[in-house]
């Protein structure tokens, strides 16, 4: 078989024609669009990565978000709590103050009501005292109780000090010129000395005395001394008691 040379010329042509064309036509279409593809896959590439990265940053601020409302909830929570407890507390405090205050009311009340009660007791025994008092003193009554109640005077005058002596003496009012004595039954000659000398020492002179007897005074003596009047009878120890029975509540 022989080569033909033309033939072989002309294919080898046709070969370069076909590739240039090829080239020229196809090949750089084709790469231009692969190449744009790629850049445009890698743009998307590029956008998607960016896309994630924003969504990741978004992520963790949401989640850092989450992490801070979650903390400031539990500590709006924790205030509550201690605001709620602290309430409980005052409101506690305040119950126990004022259950504190009322018992102190009721305390106070109920020694307000045993005071008046003791009060009222004492003035009871003290009226009935008085009374008892008064009665006894109006039985017992007689010649004997005057003599002691004389026997009594007499001591008291000699017995009082000095600074009482002259207390009573600024008291006579205008100078005495003598002195009565009142009593409900005779006086005897030895108790009207010692009587006399008693009350001169008392007034610092010697007056005289003018007795009588008023039967009014039950028992005892009234001594007037210018301004002064002694009152040792049980006329006027009555009256007393029946003023304090009347007063006493």
């Amino acid at each position: 078989m022989e080569l033909n040379w033309s033939t072989f010329v002309l294919e080898i042509v046709n070969f370069l024609v076909l590739i240039w064309i090829l080239q020229r036509f196809i090949y750089k279409p084709v790469l231009k669009i692969i190449t744009q593809r790629r850049a445009e896959i890698e743009k998307q590439s590029a956008d998607a990565q960016c896309l994630h990265e924003d969504a990741t940053n978004l992520k963790k601020q949401y989640q850092n978000r989450l992490n801070d409302w979650d903390q400031e909830r539990q500590l709006a929570r924790d205030n509550l709590n201690k605001e709620i407890e602290n309430e409980r507390i005052r409101q506690l405090d305040e119950l126990q103050r004022e259950r504190v205050q009322e018992r102190e009311k009721i305390k106070t009340a109920e020694e307000r009501r045993y005071i008046e009660t003791v009060r009222e007791i004492e003035h009871q025994a003290l009226r009935q005292g008085a009374q008892f008092a008064a009665r006894l003193l109006n039985i017992a009554s007689g010649p004997e109780l005057e003599t002691r109640l004389i026997s009594l005077l007499i001591e008291e005058l000699n017995a009082l000090a000095p600074h009482k002596v002259s207390l009573l003496q600024e008291h006579w009012g205008e100078a005495p010129g003598s002195i009565t004595v009142c009593s409900v039954y005779p006086i005897s000659e030895g108790q009207k000395k010692l009587l006399e000398t008693a009350l001169a020492k008392t007034i610092g002179q010697t007056l005289p005395v003018n007795y009588t007897q008023e039967p009014e005074l039950v028992a005892g003596l009234r001594i007037t001394i210018g301004a002064w009047v002694l009152q040792t009878n049980v006329r006027d120890e009555l009256k007393g008691f029946e003023e304090f029975a009347r007063v006493a509540r």
